[in-house]
């Protein structure tokens, strides 16, 4: 792997970790200067391991980052008290605990939830949490939410200011408070994964350190029982199931497969089956969240061993009661894909006709995808390849690009 892959798999798994754990050493007051700080760290690291990775690459990560925030701290004349202490004697023990695994693991639950913290504008939450949890950048963020990268640097400035202004405490709510927050820290991880199951990157459309993060901050939730709700085992159960079949998805790293299309022998079933034993545990609890529905869908689809068994009236039952519960034009689309497969193109299509591929953004081209699959239903070759060709003015990812010009082909060669 080259010392680019290396850093970038590095950023991923460690850049939360890291800021978690030097705000809750240096403060919130100090977050910016923080967030600086471990960038510099990873860029630094870009430039010194050119001739080698350390042996302890997470440790040097980990210390350098401290030493920069030290060398910030004292450049703009900051507590040089606190800063000569964190140095000295038993300071240097304390300081040091703070970097073991489950002191790690505390400072990034304490950073989930103060992300999501009530006096924060809920859209500022989102924005945060992915800055600071997931390590997201400005154009990453307004991708993931469909919005301008100057609205994001807005959200993520008043989210600061708020956070100062109000001194909200880096800290993991008490019981009574969890379950009031818990819904907006499990939207928030939802769309970290999302983000690696289906990238807005132009070069990359899976991003698995994304998913691996996404599985693994879920897994940290559900360690603390004052923490556990069946909607977090629902989602924990989902991100295992669809992860179970990222290998399969790509073929020589950029051919994108579709589900039909899949080798389900490449499918990974040790995951499966813990997202089995997690959805057991989600059924136990009162209530039925999307995160469940949306598990059970994918279950079907695993549990299919051809495509041709499918159970598709299942599946579209469950889409139906996702639209019911919360219509977007991401859960009409998916409701239309399936009425295809059950031979309901009028029905498909009137699901399409409610979309405005405008309010899409990067991700019309999905809509003009679909819209093609319709025609081809209908047996209109051209009409199919008109809307192959909006798809392919709109889509931006290298990998989908290639997928709807093969598409294209197969029809033109039909």
């Amino acid at each position: 792997m080259k010392i680019e892959g290396v850093v970038d798999h590095l950023f991923r798994h460690h850049y939360g970790k890291m800021v978690a754990t030097l705000v809750r050493i240096f403060g919130f007051s100090n977050l910016e200067m923080i967030e600086d700080a471990v960038q510099d760290t990873f860029i630094k690291a870009m430039q010194y391991w050119r001739n080698g990775v350390p042996e302890n690459p997470e440790g040097w990560l980990t210390q350098a980052a401290k030493n920069r925030v030290i060398d910030l701290i004292r450049k703009l004349k900051a507590d040089d008290t606190r800063i000569t202490k964190l140095e000295q004697g038993s300071s240097v023990i304390a300081i040091n605990e703070f970097f073991l695994d489950h002191e790690i693991a505390d400072s990034q639950l304490r950073m989930i939830f103060t992300a999501c913290h009530p006096k924060l504008n809920p859209k500022d939450q989102i924005a945060f949490a992915l800055k600071t949890i997931g390590g997201f950048s400005d154009k990453e963020i307004a991708a993931a939410l469909l919005i301008k990268q100057e609205t994001v640097k807005k959200r993520l400035s008043r989210a600061r200011k708020t956070i100062k202004n109000q001194a909200i405490a880096f800290s993991i709510p008490d019981k009574k408070e969890v379950h009031q927050r818990i819904a907006q820290v499990h939207e928030v991880l939802y769309l970290i994964f999302n983000e690696g199951f289906h990238s807005t990157k132009k070069e990359l459309l899976i991003r698995k350190d994304l998913c691996g993060e996404a599985i693994r901050l879920c897994g940290l939730l559900l360690k603390k029982e004052a923490l556990r709700t069946g909607e977090g085992y629902a989602l924990f159960g989902l991100f295992c199931f669809h992860a179970a079949r990222l290998d399969a998805r790509m073929i020589d790293d950029n051919i994108l497969v579709d589900l039909k299309n899949q080798d389900r022998t490449k499918w990974h079933f040790p995951l499966i089956r813990v997202g089995n034993e997690a959805m057991n545990k989600a059924v136990a609890y009162e209530g039925i969240s999307p995160y469940h529905i949306e598990a059970a869908i994918a279950a079907e689809h695993l549990n299919a061993k051809h495509f041709d068994d499918t159970n598709w009236e299942k599946i579209r039952h469950y889409h139906q009661l996702l639209h019911e519960q919360n219509p977007s034009p991401y859960s009409a689309m998916n409701l239309s894909i399936v009425l295809l497969q059950l031979n309901k193109a009028k029905a498909s299509l009137a699901m399409l006709q409610t979309i405005d591929p405008k309010k899409l953004e990067k991700r019309a081209y999905l809509y003009y995808g679909i819209k093609a699959e319709y025609y081809l239903h209908q047996n209109n070759s051209t009409k199919a390849i008109e809307q192959l060709d909006l798809a392919l003015k709109n889509v931006s990812n290298e990998s989908e690009r290639q997928y709807l010009m093969r598409k294209k082909a197969a029809i033109v060669a039909s």
